[in-house]
């Protein structure tokens, strides 16, 4: 099993030049050769391995002698990277490979273990090239590192993920407890035994604060200094919308997966849903995918069953009581009424009772 630590680093002056040099050589990198196989397809229908690529590199390292300043792993990884959006692009039709721009604001560049040029040490972290650099987290990496990951965020800070495998987990109480989970809005989660996790909304209490900074930022002229200010604290202050978010989702499905054996969520289709102009803000908010991910791999990873119910899986229109399914129901009706039965039960509660029974059903 492979699991990535992230962590934020503190770099100091030098190390900040020489990330930068790296950002920018493996963006030239993939840029050059991705406008070396455009070419070379338009001239004489070819194109260019990952192999190819890569003997070539060592003879433009010679040409452009800067290229060797940087880690030289982190080169190749950008190589690795470009091959992988060809295969994607002809294999999954995924979009046509873009050439990276300076103006995204957030970079990163892959380093594998050679050795050991990658380590950590309680407050620090070994990278390539780098050295040591301070870091302020005390979690302990896992298992064996296979590589590390760097990252600049357009607020500027910098973050480094350690990937390590073989990693072993202590295994949690039985608890033999099932759960169905129905996702909403108004309450983020309403679980099969009657609990309600109220949704933070943490996009929303910011929107305020972020469209004063927005509304400064549009009053400055771009490129200038004053410009990349305030664009820092727009960022900085996504950032924080988003910290907020993750940590949330991150502490809710931890204590999910410690209290049940079982645990079964509807596959929600969030793309779709997201084209509703009047819920794509409130969509977007929530984070269900983001919710299901970690749910998902922190079940595997702890020996927790996971079961996505179908998306076709009737759940809100099922009786929880006796059965009957309900040809029509609007997504306006909150409180669903059976007409055989005459159960009357919460709409969002009566599809997560459906879901904790979904394996006995399919």
């Amino acid at each position: 099993m492979e699991k990535a630590y992230k962590y934020r680093i503190y770099p100091n002056k030098k190390q900040k030049e020489l990330l930068s040099k790296t950002f920018g050589c493996c963006r030239f990198v993939y840029n050059h050769y991705l406008n070396r196989r455009v070419v070379l397809y338009k001239e004489k229908n070819k194109s260019l391995t990952y192999n190819q690529n890569s003997k070539d590199l060592t003879s433009l390292k010679k040409e452009l002698t800067w290229l060797k300043e940087v880690d030289s792993t982190a080169l190749q990884s950008s190589l690795k990277d470009l091959d992988v959006a060809y295969q994607k692009f002809f294999k999954e039709h995924s979009g046509f490979p873009k050439f990276k721009s300076k103006r995204t604001y957030r970079y990163s560049y892959k380093s594998k273990v050679v050795g050991k040029n990658i380590q950590y040490n309680v407050k620090y972290i070994k990278l390539p090239k780098l050295g040591w650099v301070k870091t302020r987290s005390k979690l302990e990496p896992q298992g064996r590192i296979l590589n590390a990951t760097v990252s600049q965020e357009p607020s500027g800070r910098f973050y480094v993920s350690l990937c390590c495998t073989d990693v072993e987990t202590e295994p949690l109480e039985d608890t033999n407890k099932v759960t169905g989970i129905d996702l909403g809005l108004k309450d983020f989660a309403i679980l099969s035994d009657g609990s309600k996790i109220s949704n933070p909304k943490y996009l929303q209490k910011s929107l305020k604060k972020l469209a004063k900074l927005q509304k400064e930022l549009s009053r400055k002229t771009k490129g200038g200094s004053n410009y990349n200010k305030a664009r820092i604290k727009v960022s900085r202050m996504h950032e924080h919308v988003s910290n907020q978010r993750k940590d949330f989702l991150q502490k809710l499905t931890t204590e999910l997966i410690r209290q049940y054996d079982v645990i079964c969520i509807e596959d929600l289709q969030v793309k779709n849903m997201v084209k509703n102009r009047k819920l794509a803000k409130s969509i977007s908010d929530v984070s269900w995918s983001e919710f299901t991910r970690q749910l998902q791999y922190k079940c595997e990873l702890n020996g927790i069953e996971f079961v996505e119910a179908d998306k076709w899986y009737p759940s809100s229109k099922i009786c929880s009581k006796c059965g009957h399914i309900k040809p029509k129901l609007s997504l306006s009706v909150r409180t669903y009424i059976c007409e055989e039965c005459g159960c009357v039960i919460d709409r969002d509660y009566n599809a997560s009772i459906n879901l904790s029974r979904y394996q006995l059903v399919v």
